[in-house]
């Protein structure tokens, strides 16, 4: 089983990619993770990436698709891919690598949110030291953190330097919500391929968290 899931930083793809991973025993490849690992281990193309995500810009396809494709390469039990493909000539590139090794993908799945709430949710959110997936927001009060603790297994909880950076944050959802050449028109690609053989599944992120997990847990199979 194989997975790609589109939605802007600030959506909750994290949580409900959780959902999708866990119905599935799915390995968890996100793109961002990926440059974590080479950023704290110092290696060249670690380094390179650092550059980029440090002022919120796109790191360049020939540092990105390489790591990526090579780690989904080597998954054997299937594969959550989220935070790639970041524009229509990753997407493209993407689907390409894919047909030419016959690696079937089975579910595109989008989180839709609008701008605006989700830069909001972006500077609220806290990051659990135990799983950086347990939702802590401190604008939102059904998720809101206990104190300075995760409200789901009472872990620390830091914000990322990049949350709290308005211009890094613009940066960022000028990427995503472009749909000319950035992350929107790589998802619109997706969404419009006639002979994928994927089913495209389309979630409203400005929901509760619990009505987008019933309602994904309803479409997959």
């Amino acid at each position: 089983m194989n997975i790609l899931i589109f939605g802007p930083n600030g959506s909750g793809k994290g949580t409900q990619g959780d959902i999708a991973k866990e119905k599935y025993n799915l390995d968890h490849i996100e793109s961002g993770a990926i440059f974590r690992k080479h950023i704290g281990g110092g290696t060249e193309l670690g380094l390179k990436a650092k550059e980029y995500i440090n002022k919120g810009e796109l790191v360049p396809d020939d540092i990105t698709i390489p790591m990526v494709l090579d780690v989904l390469s080597h998954s054997k039990s299937g594969w959550l891919l989220d935070g790639f493909p970041r524009s229509l000539v990753q997407g493209e590139k993407l689907w390409e690598a894919l047909q030419k090794d016959g690696v079937k993908l089975d579910y595109v799945i989008e989180i839709k949110l609008p701008r605006d709430i989700a830069k909001a949710r972006i500077m609220g959110r806290r990051l659990c030291a135990n799983n950086p997936n347990h939702p802590n927001n401190v604008g939102i009060p059904v998720i809101a953190p206990d104190g300075d603790k995760c409200r789901v297994c009472g872990g620390a909880l830091t914000a990322r330097e990049d949350d709290q950076d308005e211009d890094a944050i613009n940066k960022r959802h000028d990427i995503y919500y472009d749909d000319k050449t950035g992350t929107m028109a790589a998802c619109n690609y997706f969404k419009d391929l006639k002979d994928g053989g994927f089913k495209y599944i389309q979630l409203d992120g400005e929901k509760s968290i619990n009505e987008i997990k019933e309602y994904l847990v309803s479409q997959l199979d």
